[in-house]
């Protein structure tokens, strides 16, 4: 697998809550995790956000121990520290303490440089009716989809 082919994505975030700003971070990562990340072996699911003490870190994000690693390979699902501004990082803060808002990863890539990149947005949770709302959105895209294509 090439490494620039990764993107794992979070669709649950974009389904459970309403995206409001996104923002780009880096993350501090050691070896084995950015080897078992290049092959595509990690997950987003059930992962958040937070700041402390100034610092904004990513809480129970999977990336998988790697196959070659020997006992220097890593914990699974420990906090990494996410690498952003600080205007970034204050303006997160400022909606972070909002009531209602949270801050969720969205996807996870390697960029051309080569360096693992973490997209985290600033969303607020979706109510019963708003789910049901996508998910009509979502099913009149797809029919519309099937009679463009029997045309």
């Amino acid at each position: 697998m090439n490494p620039k082919d990764i993107n794992i994505k979070n669709r649950r975030a974009t389904f459970d809550y309403e995206i409001s700003d996104t923002f780009t971070a880096g993350i501090v990562l050691t070896g084995t995790e950015i080897k078992s990340l290049r092959q595509g072996k990690a997950s987003l699911v059930d992962s958040f956000c937070y700041i402390n003490d100034g610092e904004v870190w990513v809480k129970n994000m999977y990336i998988a121990e790697y196959f070659y690693g020997t006992y220097n390979n890593h914990a699974t699902r420990r906090d990494r520290k996410l690498l952003l501004n600080r205007k970034e990082i204050d303006r997160l803060e400022r909606s972070g303490r909002e009531a209602g808002f949270t801050i969720v990863p969205l996807r996870l890539f390697i960029n051309q440089r080569g360096l693992a990149k973490l997209v985290i947005g600033i969303g607020r949770g979706k109510k019963a009716y708003d789910k049901r709302q996508s998910i009509r959105e979502r099913e009149d895209r797809r029919s519309m989809a099937r009679v463009m294509q029997k045309k």
